[in-house]
């Protein structure tokens, strides 16, 4: 006999646990989580149509564990998905009810705080690490790029965490937060925020609500152009990585043509990738999936099928009537 599914979850607030406060009320708990850009987003809705639910203070940290309580088929258990700091409470109706908004804690305070600085014959890894101590952060940079020379690097008016996706951008990488740890890695290197390898996960059709697979054709870069400033001879210099008939050619001079180079390459690998996507829901959530785990499908179109998968955002929304879900928008590293 089949045993139903029942989703489960645990809430605390500055370390306390509500959950069974908030069960009778909870209306649903929504949690996205991306690979890089803006923090992740927790919003929680909660009933308040008898008018008696206190609105929580601004400011205070959430801890939030999703899963399954029971079930065939799912996994039984809790994930932690980390914590968030509350910075918006709303109170609409009718019905009434009351809807809180945090976002990782993580990326709060001086992190998004604008300065001017400078980095002068360093490292990307020991860059990383100067940034990271700035906000009492452990830092973890990907061994093939923490030795990259940093020969003279200007942040102008820029938070650090801007100029770390910059930094990023130029390296092919993903710059980002989690659990406490400022990452800097490859694009589809799949580690955790300990450097642990992802297990590859494997989706299955009959395990998915709906999807979208698409695929557009996307103008041809053959190469790209990046210049360069000969502070000795005092002159402006063009590298190329690839084709230079029709090459396109990035806006920013580099300090030296190691950088300029990486620059270029970095941004003819991203033009090169297939312009391809899928998304799904998953009947059944898995609050052990977030971006970077790679995934690999069966029972779709052949093309779907034969396309490694990155995940680049996940969506989880769990309902006490209606379970536990996850949207997941990925896309690949494939290059075509």
């Amino acid at each position: 006999m089949a045993v139903t599914a029942i989703p489960d979850c645990r809430v605390t607030v500055d370390g306390k646990d509500i959950t069974d406060r908030l069960r009778p009320r909870l209306v649903s708990i929504s949690l996205v989580e991306k690979r890089e850009g803006e923090a992740d987003q927790l919003t929680i809705v909660v009933d308040d149509t008898d008018g008696r639910t206190p609105l929580p203070p601004t400011g205070g940290t959430i801890a939030v564990q999703l899963g399954w309580k029971q079930g065939d088929g799912v996994r039984v258990g809790l994930v932690d998905k980390g914590r968030f700091v509350i910075d918006e409470i709303s109170h609409s109706g009718p019905p009434d009810i009351i809807t809180l908004t945090a976002h990782a804690a993580d990326f709060t305070g001086k992190m998004k705080q604008r300065r001017d600085t400078s980095y002068h014959g360093t490292t990307l890894g020991t860059l990383v690490k100067e940034i990271a101590g700035r906000h009492n952060l452990k830092a973890r940079c990907a061994a093939r790029l923490a030795g990259i020379a940093v020969t003279a690097k200007a942040q102008s008016r820029t938070s650090d965490l801007a100029f770390l996706r910059k930094l990023g951008r130029e390296h092919d990488a993903v710059a980002t937060i989690k659990r406490g740890t400022l990452i800097l890695s490859p694009i589809g290197q799949g580690t955790t925020a300990t450097g642990a390898p992802l297990p590859t996960i494997a989706i299955e059709r009959n395990k998915a609500d709906a999807h979208q697979f698409r695929i557009s054709k996307r103008e041809e870069v053959t190469g790209v152009t990046a210049a360069w400033h000969d502070c000795k001879g005092a002159k402006k210099h063009n590298v190329t990585v690839g084709d230079k008939d029709g090459a396109k050619v990035l806006q920013r001079t580099y300090a030296t043509e190691a950088e300029a180079k990486r620059a270029a390459g970095a941004a003819r690998t991203r033009a090169a990738r297939q312009p391809r996507s899928l998304d799904m829901t998953l009947a059944f959530g898995r609050a052990d999936l977030f971006p970077e785990c790679k995934v690999t499908t069966s029972g779709y179109k052949t093309e779907i099928n034969a396309t490694p998968w990155l995940i680049s955002e996940v969506t989880h929304t769990w309902t006490p009537d209606h379970g536990f879900t996850s949207g997941l928008k990925l896309d690949t590293t494939l290059s075509g």
